[in-house]
């Protein structure tokens, strides 16, 4: 049985803070940029003892890095 592959993010907790409690729109929390969730984040992460760290968030842009044909309607 092949396991499911580590998650780099936590969608589910992070989707449930932006639409049910900053209630934002889909469209919205989908074209955010990872300063913009980090910013988000940081208060809730505090919160519960974690936090985003910079070396984290450059793992992140390293990975995933912006694709210059994206326009997120700006």
């Amino acid at each position: 049985m092949l396991e499911a592959p580590p998650q780099l993010l936590p969608w589910k907790e992070l989707m449930t803070l932006g639409f049910a409690v900053l209630r934002l729109a889909p469209s919205d929390f989908w074209s955010m940029t990872p300063r913009e969730i980090e910013a988000v984040v940081r208060p809730y992460a505090a919160a519960a003892g974690t936090s985003f760290t910079r070396a984290g968030l450059n793992q992140l842009l390293a990975r995933f890095p912006d694709r210059k044909d994206t326009n997120h309607g700006r």
